[in-house]
C-alpha cells in the first residue's frame, strides 16, 4: 500500500555565505527564476512578494514526467507550471511555508517548508516538502528534483553573493 504522504527533506550547506545574506534572496518570493534551475519565469500573481498570501507563477521547468514521456505532446508544445501561495513567513527565524495551489505537473496536496539556518562561518538551507503520490513519478524522484534543484540554487546563491562581497570590499 503506498503511503498517503510523500515526505521529504533535503538540506545543503554554504561554507562561505552568512544567512543573513542568503535570506534576502529566499524571502524575495517572486524572484525563484534567479535561482532555481530551468524555471523561466517566475511572476506575480497577486499580492506583495514575502507578504502572506501572495501567488506567483513558475513555468519552464522540466519534470520527470516529462523524460518519460508522460505528457501531452511534445516537450516544445508543453510548458510546465504552477501557481503557488506563501502561506507564512518568520523573518527573524528566517523561515517560510508555502503550497502549490494550481498547476499541470501532478502536485496535489503540496506543502513545502524552506529555512536558513546559521552554521558555522556560512550557513545550511533546508527544504521540508510533502505531496500526495505523484502518478508517473517515484518518490526518489521527487527526492533527487528537489535536491538537484536546492544544489543548483546554492551554487548560484554562492557565486553571486561571492562576487557581490568581493565588489564591496574594494
Amino acid at each position: 500500500m503506498e503511503p498517503k504522504l510523500w515526505k521529504g527533506t533535503t538540506s545543503i550547506e554554504l561554507k562561505t555565505c552568512k544567512a543573513q545574506h542568503v535570506w534576502p534572496l529566499f524571502e524575495d518570493f517572486f524572484g525563484l527564476d534567479k535561482w532555481f534551475p530551468s524555471i523561466t519565469t517566475c511572476l506575480p500573481i497577486e499580492g506583495k512578494s514575502g507578504q502572506p498570501g501572495c501567488v506567483r507563477f513558475c513555468s519552464g521547468f522540466k519534470t520527470v514526467a516529462d523524460s518519460n514521456g508522460n505528457t501531452t505532446g511534445s516537450l516544445q508544445e508543453r510548458v510546465n507550471w504552477t501557481k503557488q501561495k506563501l502561506l507564512s513567513i518568520d523573518p527573524t527565524e528566517m523561515v517560510f511555508t508555502y503550497s502549490i495551489v494550481e498547476g499541470n505537473v501532478g502536485f496535489s496536496g503540496y506543502l513545502s517548508t524552506v529555512k536558513v539556518v546559521p552554521a558555522g562561518e556560512g550557513c545550511r538551507i533546508e527544504w521540508d516538502y510533502e505531496v500526495e503520490p505523484v502518478e508517473g513519478w517515484k518518490p526518489q524522484d521527487l527526492d533527487d528534483f528537489i535536491g538537484t534543484g536546492l544544489q543548483v540554487m546554492a551554487n548560484r546563491m554562492e557565486a553571486a553573493l561571492g562576487a557581490y562581497l568581493e565588489l564591496t570590499k574594494s
